[in-house]
């Protein structure tokens, strides 16, 4: 019995050592208070994304944009990345000012105030998915209001 179990043990550890291990790569997402940390040390190009969990543009560029190994190396290269659920009820600190969620009080989806007041469009409509590129001065670059594809930020971003 005790040459079975060795045996086993054996054959577990040369298949985890064969077997091509899967790339752990992904976005490094930062928190806004570790966004406000790293870019008062050093300014960088900032990458903001807003979902929401029923937002179904928001799960595809999820799914087929964010995994790719080329976008993950060029946000993480190239951005300090921020992705905020809209409807979190976390009271966020950014830059000395305090943001809520004062909707959720009233309303069933409340949508947070800091994707509100970074992420409307001129006529106040709010929209997801939303990504906002700021440049290293943290003035808005970019906004889009729509899905786009890893091959759009790989050429545009």
């Amino acid at each position: 019995m005790n040459m079975k179990y060795l045996f086993s043990l054996i054959l577990i550890f040369f298949v985890i050592q064969i077997t091509p291990s899967q790339t752990n790569e992904k976005i490094q997402w930062k928190t806004w208070t570790e966004l406000e940390e790293a870019f008062t040390t050093k300014p960088k190009p900032v990458f903001i994304y807003f979902h929401a969990h029923w937002c179904n543009y928001c799960k595809k560029l999820k799914r087929e944009v964010f995994t790719k190994k080329k976008v993950i190396e060029k946000i993480n290269s190239d951005y300090y990345a921020v992705k905020m659920d809209v409807e979190t009820l976390d009271t966020i600190v950014f830059d000395g000012v305090t943001f809520t969620n004062k909707q959720a009080e009233s309303k069933r989806n409340g949508i947070h105030e800091l994707p509100l007041l970074l992420a409307s469009r001129e006529d106040k409509l709010f929209t997801l998915p939303a990504t906002l590129l700021f440049n290293r001065d943290f003035k808005i670059r970019e906004r889009l209001f729509t899905y786009y594809t890893s091959k759009t930020i790989l050429e545009k971003f």
